[in-house]
């Protein structure tokens, strides 16, 4: 009983073995991220077309839930751009921004992720992420990057445009262009400008200035921390807010709320299928900069688990005033460098907010959303990678196809589109690539018993018998197609007598398939040649043995490939 809850919930596992040198550990983590976490979670939620205080209580109570159901020693949980952009595609859809309705949207729609994630957390079907393309997703986050940025500029330059498609916002900021306000444009320039050099050079001439390593990369992680309390006080100082410069005006001084969601019936089927994608690709994020992280330290990920955890928090933030959230690749990388040793550092990092949360939003009523805007826009600069283009170029067509279509679709016609398309592209490119296995024709190398490729190497080979090997597991979406290949071939060679699948890595032959082979069986029967099976798997043959495939089977089934060398060939008949 007791196994089986620490197995749903994993605090009661590492908590028990929990030390002073991992408290002191966490503790570090969880002040950096803290400091990371404050400016960055108020933009997103600004990119998700929610007022900042909605970011920070994103980032509290799912935090401490991820750390009770979580399976990540390193992955922080929260607010993350690609997910904030399709918040906001999602809600924007259903309700006005700025209104009440805006803010339930988003609320029903972090319940409905929540419920999805702990849904399919619970029928264990954490491996269905498998079938999404990784190429396919690069694309669509590297065109979610671009997006991002793309809408972020308006704040840049101070004006009104809007826009879901790369298309729309360009086109809208083209036409504004004449309402571009210079105070704030030179306040996102130079806050953009010093959040890059900061993430690329700070370190490095800290270092050379002959400041602690750790110190050094704390200042770094400050670093937006230090753009928005230099503006702030700038726009405070110089009163430029009463000169057109946006802010963020009064934010709330109080912990997460308790909030309900919407049970309207029209709300929650116009949300439902943003909030399955938006469970599909915070997952696959997720999951994936968990796996990498916990490889590290030669640590375990139960995916089933990760979808326990990231529906827990979900239904943390939708109950607390939040929205959608995942797990992050920046900061979770960051709370890992920092040193953190267990999920307890996500809690106190949760602690650390619900301070800020309590006494630090009066400070930030001067803070320019120029500044908000350029700490987005230098975080989403680093989900762009157009190198996937010329990498899937030059190793598989197919790929290519699968990620430029995702990227134009993304940036043309919006997120949800895109992150559809790279669903059904992914889906799409699995079925592609099965429905042509790789056979091959092989040989008996000489002096051996292995058989290879006659056309990659130098093989025996005897006239009346033709091997294939099947490079592929036999269904529906395939069996047609080695039907066809062994009709076409042994009708353009008569001396064949004898047909031999090597089957050494088939792992499953469904029902399609079995027909398949039935009818090949028959056709082949028909024209005299004779088909045989080797190397069948054990799981395989146990399937076959249910059937009477095998008892219409004209020829064997041969424990190895070489067995049926040697019972088939021509000195062997001659004997």
């Amino acid at each position: 009983m007791f196994k089986t809850l620490r197995t749903y919930v994993p605090v009661l596992d590492w908590g028990r073995s929990y030390s002073r040198e991992a408290f002191q550990g966490d503790l570090i983590a969880a002040v950096i991220v803290t400091i990371m976490l404050i400016p960055q979670s108020l933009a997103y939620a600004m990119l998700a077309g929610l007022p900042p205080e909605a970011g920070i209580y994103a980032s509290i109570l799912p935090i401490i839930l991820y750390a009770i159901f979580g399976t990540s020693r390193a992955l922080a949980v929260g607010p993350v751009a690609v997910v904030s952009l399709m918040t906001a595609a999602a809600v924007g859809q259903v309700a006005e921004q700025g209104t009440a309705g805006y803010a339930i949207a988003a609320l029903t729609l972090a319940v409905m992720s929540g419920l999805i994630l702990l849904g399919m957390g619970l029928l264990k079907l954490g491996f269905l992420a498998n079938f999404l393309s990784h190429p396919v997703i690069a694309g669509f986050i590297t065109a979610s990057g671009i997006l991002i940025a793309a809408s972020q500029l308006k704040h840049i330059l101070g004006v009104s445009a809007s826009g879901h498609t790369l298309p729309e916002i360009l086109g809208s900021l083209a036409r504004h262009l004449g309402e571009v306000n210079a105070i704030t444009l030179l306040i996102g320039v130079s806050a953009t400008a010093f959040l890059f050099w900061v993430r690329k050079g700070m370190k490095p001439l800290l270092l050379a200035r002959g400041v602690p390593p750790k110190l050094a990369d704390v200042a770094q992680k400050a670093g937006p921390v230090a753009a928005v309390v230099v503006t702030t006080l700038a726009v405070w100082a110089l009163g430029l807010s009463d000169r057109g410069v946006s802010i963020v005006g009064a934010v709330p001084q109080s912990l997460p709320p308790l909030t309900l969601p919407g049970f309207d019936y029209e709300l929650i089927t116009a949300l439902f299928v943003p909030a399955l994608l938006i469970s599909v690709i915070g997952f696959v994020e997720s999951i994936s900069v968990a796996q990498t992280l916990a490889a590290k330290k030669r640590q375990r990920i139960d995916p089933n688990q990760e979808l326990i955890g990231l529906g827990a928090a979900n239904l943390g933030a939708g109950f607390t005033g939040g929205y959608p959230v995942t797990g992050g690749f920046a900061r979770s990388v960051v709370n890992y460098d920092a040193g953190a040793e267990t999920p307890a550092a996500g809690a106190y990092t949760a602690v650390g907010l619900a301070i800020a949360a309590l006494a630090l939003t009066p400070l930030i009523y001067f803070l320019p959303t120029a500044t908000l805007a350029a700490t987005i826009i230098v975080a989403v600069m680093s989900l762009v990678d157009l190198s996937i283009l010329k990498t899937s170029w030059g190793y598989s067509k197919a790929d290519f196809a699968a990620v430029t279509a995702t990227i134009l679709l993304t940036l043309g016609f919006g997120v949800e589109t895109g992150v559809s398309a790279g669903v059904s592209l992914s889906i799409l490119l699995h079925l592609y690539k099965t429905s042509k296995p790789h056979v091959a024709e092989v040989g008996l190398v000489p002096g051996t018993q292995h058989f290879r490729n006659i056309h990659r190497h130098d093989v025996e080979t005897d006239p009346a018998i033709l091997t294939i090997r099947i490079d592929e597991s036999l269904y529906f979406p395939n069996a047609r197609f080695l039907e066809d290949y062994v009709l076409d071939r042994v009708s353009a060679d008569c001396p064949i007598k004898h047909v031999v699948l090597m089957c050494s890595a088939v792992n499953v032959i469904d029902m399609s398939a079995l027909e398949a082979l039935e009818a090949l069986n028959q056709r082949l029967k028909d024209m005299g040649i004779t088909l045989h099976l080797s190397e069948v798997k054990g799981p395989v043959t146990d399937r076959l043995i249910k059937t009477h495939f095998l008892d219409d089977l004209t020829g064997s089934v041969f424990l190895s490939q070489y067995d049926a060398w040697v019972a088939l060939s021509r000195p062997k008949a001659a004997e």
